[in-house]
């Protein structure tokens, strides 16, 4: 269980790390694409920390949406932030990728509403997703 908490460690700090650079994207009120897809990042690193923490060994994939659903079978107040977590999946290919888009690019597309969107879906998660490890570091 070490081994775990040692990996959803490792998770939990990228994923508050990425949050802290979308909050300066932010603050900055300048590349809404990627601050749009760091915070679809952030959320699924958050997500994965506590996948590990519950013991997975591999986590693979990239859909918060789907990863909540499992924790939510562990605990269920991570079927609070399902909403959340599917806001958030939309911007982990249109966010980078043109031929995501029906027309224009990604920094064309993406506003600073996008963005603000974006952060408060992911401060739900990684609050949830906190409290939830702190229930194995007791």
């Amino acid at each position: 269980m070490k081994e775990s908490m040692n990996e959803a460690e490792r998770w939990i700090l990228q994923a508050e790390d990425d949050f802290r650079f979308v909050k300066w994207v932010q603050e900055e009120d300048l590349f809404y694409d990627k601050g749009c897809f760091i915070a679809q990042q952030s959320g699924e690193k958050a997500v994965k920390a506590c996948l590990y923490a519950s013991g997975e060994r591999s986590v693979i994939g990239h859909s918060i949406l789907d990863m909540l659903k499992k924790l939510s079978t562990l605990d269920k107040n991570f079927e609070n932030v399902l909403s959340e977590g599917k806001r958030l999946d939309r911007f982990y290919i249109p966010t980078r990728y043109p031929n995501g888009l029906p027309g224009g690019s990604p920094f064309q597309t993406f506003d600073k509403e996008d963005l603000s969107n974006a952060v408060n879906d992911l401060i739900q998660i990684i609050e949830i997703c906190q409290k939830f490890l702190n229930k194995f570091k007791q």
